[in-house]
């Protein structure tokens, strides 16, 4: 069997649906571990699928006839979950216990998006445009958010998180994986071509990174094992992806494109909405 699934590999939507379905496992964990009921393991699993979703997200964005549509259509979900986790925040259909949503990862692929545009343009040699966007979206932005809200009071914070939550995705605190996470997509569509060398120069980024906060719990834990350091802090555990990407054929499979897209905000809301309910209904 695998051998066959090596000569087959995987298209686009089978690696979409192995993502979806694990990303389902880590939210039910996400909002559902205060019941004691949910695994850990679930959590887990799910590290697999944002780098999954990040990988075939930089295989569209290569691929699309339709580059601004394929943004626009990126953005407009992030900046509408944004709305929504903005309004939440703000005290509006909380959960009892205080906890809500802080699912950004559309806006995780937004930002990648525009700063693979700016990979292209400087392969193009135009770089003015190149350098202005990479420049603005990539440091300017996230500089300028930093300092104002180092500067000002809480009240005054409001609309920059606005902002940055909304129309102006920003990696300095509105996304979810945040900008390791975006530079690790920098990496893999700048190695595109070159599938070996891409994947486990992202896998060798990403253990790298995800491994400072096993070394933290090594410095800080009480002198506990790497072992029980590494199964506290499970994010490496994205470095998983890498085989699946090797896997990938360069297929766009059946599609379903609407239901990735939608599926995303309606299971976030519908998990929140259950667990809302769980807390109040049991107390």
């Amino acid at each position: 069997m695998l051998k066959t699934l090596r000569a087959r590999g995987l298209s686009d939507t089978s690696l979409k649906e192995i993502a979806l379905a694990l990303m389902v496992l880590d939210h039910i964990h996400y909002f559902f571990s205060f019941t004691g009921a949910v695994p850990e393991w679930f959590s887990m699993l799910g590290r697999v699928s944002a780098p999954l979703f990040l990988f075939c997200t930089a295989e569209g964005f290569a691929h699309t006839h339709d580059r601004r549509t394929y943004l626009l259509r990126l953005w407009g979900m992030g900046a509408g979950m944004g709305l929504v986790q903005f309004v939440i925040g703000v005290g509006l259909g909380r959960r009892a216990d205080g906890f809500y949503p802080m699912n950004g990862i559309l806006r995780d692929l937004t930002v990648a998006c525009l700063l693979w545009q700016g990979i292209d343009w400087l392969r193009q040699r135009r770089l003015g445009r190149a350098l202005a966007l990479v420049g603005g979206v990539g440091v300017l932005w996230p500089a300028v958010s930093l300092a104002l809200v180092a500067a000002l009071p809480p009240a005054g914070q409001l609309p920059l998180y606005f902002l940055s939550w909304t129309v102006l995705p920003n990696w300095a605190f509105s996304t979810d994986g945040g900008v390791w996470f975006i530079l690790g997509g920098v990496l893999l569509y700048a190695l595109r071509g070159r599938r070996k060398i891409q994947v486990l120069a992202w896998a060798a980024w990403a253990f790298w990174i995800d491994m400072g906060s096993v070394s933290y719990l090594l410095r800080m834990g009480g002198g506990i094992s790497l072992g029980q350091a590494m199964l506290l802090s499970y994010q490496w555990m994205e470095v998983f992806a890498a085989p699946l990407m090797l896997l990938y054929n360069g297929q766009r499979g059946a599609g379903h494109k609407q239901l990735f897209y939608w599926f995303y905000p309606a299971h976030v809301y519908g998990l929140y909405a259950v667990s809302c309910a769980w807390i109040l209904f049991r107390g």
